[in-house]
């Protein structure tokens, strides 16, 4: 069965996007590789802050992500999105359909959305999606396993498993989610360095 690791920097970013747009729709990429039947998502790249659909500015900035993960040795592994509801966890077409186009070059590739309550309370908030068989149709996770995502003995996981409250700190002490920028802001200022966000990557 495959494995899932989803590192502290990786989250942190995912978590810093959604904290500084709290009020507007989220997305963005996760990068990793498959080590030996565990996909280990190491870092994530915000895309937008004003979507609702597939649009322009989301296939250059997936494009432009995709390039980023090869320099690496990576490959855009996964997908992330948010809703400026907090208790809104299903999967948007629009994810579908980015996940879909994910899944093309890297088979086990992951949907997550941000459960913005849990965030809150520094419990572990990515909800995993993952695709039905051949089909287009994607699911939670949960509903292929017997235990809650990112629990002890859940095939989803954070390294280390104190990441979400440590994030949490972060963002509350720190303001570190001030320090990220998505490429909808890369568009606005272009010395944003919204693929590496090496400002984020000291803390976390």
């Amino acid at each position: 069965m495959t494995t899932y690791t989803v590192s502290q920097r990786a989250y942190a970013k995912i978590a810093f996007h959604v904290a500084k747009y709290p009020h507007r729709p989220v997305n963005g990429v996760l990068l990793g590789k498959d080590v030996s039947g565990n996909i280990e998502f190491i870092d994530a790249i915000p895309l937008l802050h004003h979507w609702t659909s597939l649009s322009p500015s989301m296939e250059i900035g997936l494009d432009l992500a995709r390039n980023h993960a090869l320099s690496l040795d990576l490959q855009v592994a996964g997908y992330y999105q948010a809703t400026e509801n907090l208790d809104d966890t299903a999967l948007a077409p629009v994810g579908e359909k980015v996940a879909e186009t994910i899944k093309r070059t890297f088979p086990q590739a992951v949907a997550f959305v941000v459960d913005g309550s849990r965030l809150a309370a520094g419990e572990p908030a990515l909800v995993p999606y993952l695709p039905q068989g051949n089909s287009s149709s994607w699911r939670p996770a949960a509903r292929n396993e017997d235990v809650q995502p990112f629990s002890a003995t859940s095939h989803f996981k954070l390294a280390p498993p104190s990441a979400s409250t440590h994030v949490l700190e972060l963002i509350r002490d720190s303001k570190m989610h001030q320090k990220l920028g998505d490429f909808d802001d890369h568009l606005e200022d272009v010395s944003i360095d919204w693929l590496r966000n090496s400002d984020c990557n000291g803390e976390t």
